[in-house]
């Protein structure tokens, strides 16, 4: 296995219990090697995603054999290639969908779910794009089936997720209206590509979407709610309308009234992405690769990031995710 000067120690990010961002730890640990089809990645930058906190509040545990250490994107430089790994070699800067580990200096990725830096992006920038493109990708167009000339809500549109949505089906020809909890954050939105924004805390989302489409409803609703916003979403859909989950900040148990999925033809679907086999996982990054890159590369869209943290404060980083007071992505740095 090709190797470059690597150390046998690096630090990380440990949850020593479940609770809140207190339970954080800092920890000198061995660096890990690449297995078959497996490369080492240096890591620069890391990107904190939800999924982060329901982990490290015990309710998002990471697949059978997947390391504790938290983190699900990365980017960096490859130090090593695993067993029949030929599609990268020592020194590319890569970003990356992790299954874990990228809370280090050092993480494992599979050379599958390893993209290319787009030119105007630094690797800190990279770092916030794997976990959010993949899964709106998926989600928004494969799932969703979105279409130009539809319109869809996007619900926490000033989110990591909310923002690259919005990007993404903006150029791809969608009428767009976003959630979000202040005027600060619905104009942030505007600026991304919305033709319209609602401060769900002022106005009833619902009312607004019938307004806004002369009482048709939407095609399509990417939710990382739940809880009361199920039911209120299937309001919200026109005939042949789809509601695709992706996440509950609120319960994830609803009781409600189906007639609405009979009368309007309507579909809800939804998906996880981290327990996907890799081969599933790649089939997003080649069509990410093909659709969405050449945007990247255009800078026509790009991540935003609203604050970076070094990996020794990733206490803090957690609480600013969970205040939900920012504005895109916030990131880890290594020094590395």
């Amino acid at each position: 296995m090709p190797m470059v000067e690597i150390p046998s120690s690096m630090r990380q990010a440990r949850f020593t219990g479940a609770g809140g961002p207190e339970v954080i730890a800092i920890e000198t640990a061995q660096v890990p090697r690449p297995g078959p089809g497996q490369v080492l990645v240096e890591v620069v930058a890391a990107g904190i995603n939800r999924p982060d906190c329901l982990q490290r509040a015990g309710n998002y545990p990471p697949p059978p054999g997947a390391t504790e250490i938290p983190g699900l994107e990365i980017a960096g430089r490859v130090v090593a290639l695993g067993e029949g790994v030929d599609t990268l070699k020592i020194g590319d800067e890569v970003c990356a969908l992790v299954i874990s580990g990228g809370y280090a200096e050092y993480c494992v990725a599979e050379a599958p779910l390893c993209l290319p830096i787009p030119k105007p992006l630094s690797l800190l920038e990279a770092a916030g794009l794997p976990e959010n493109y993949y899964t709106v990708y998926d989600n928004v167009f494969t799932r969703g089936r979105l279409k130009a000339g539809e319109t869809i809500v996007i619900h926490g549109g000033s989110s990591g997720i909310g923002s690259t949505a919005i990007q993404l089906a903006h150029h791809a020809g969608a009428r767009v209206i976003a959630t979000a909890g202040s005027p600060e954050k619905c104009d942030f939105c505007l600026k991304l590509g919305a033709d319209a924004a609602i401060d769900y805390r002022a106005k009833d989302f619902v009312a607004e979407v019938k307004a806004l489409t002369d009482g048709r409803g939407v095609d399509e609703i990417l939710d990382m709610v739940g809880g009361p916003y199920v039911a209120r979403n299937l309001q919200a859909l026109a005939v042949e309308g789809r509601l695709v989950q992706i996440a509950f900040l609120q319960p994830s148990e609803v009781t409600i009234d189906l007639m609405p999925v009979m009368l309007k033809r309507l579909t809800f679907t939804g998906s996880t992405l981290r327990a996907r086999s890799v081969a599933l996982k790649s089939e997003i990054a080649e069509a990410l690769k093909r659709d969405v890159w050449p945007l990247l590369e255009a800078g026509k869209i790009k991540p935003f990031v609203h604050a970076t943290f070094p990996l020794d404060q990733a206490r803090e980083a957690h609480a600013l995710m969970e205040s939900s007071a920012h504005l895109g992505k916030i990131m880890l740095e290594t020094g590395r």
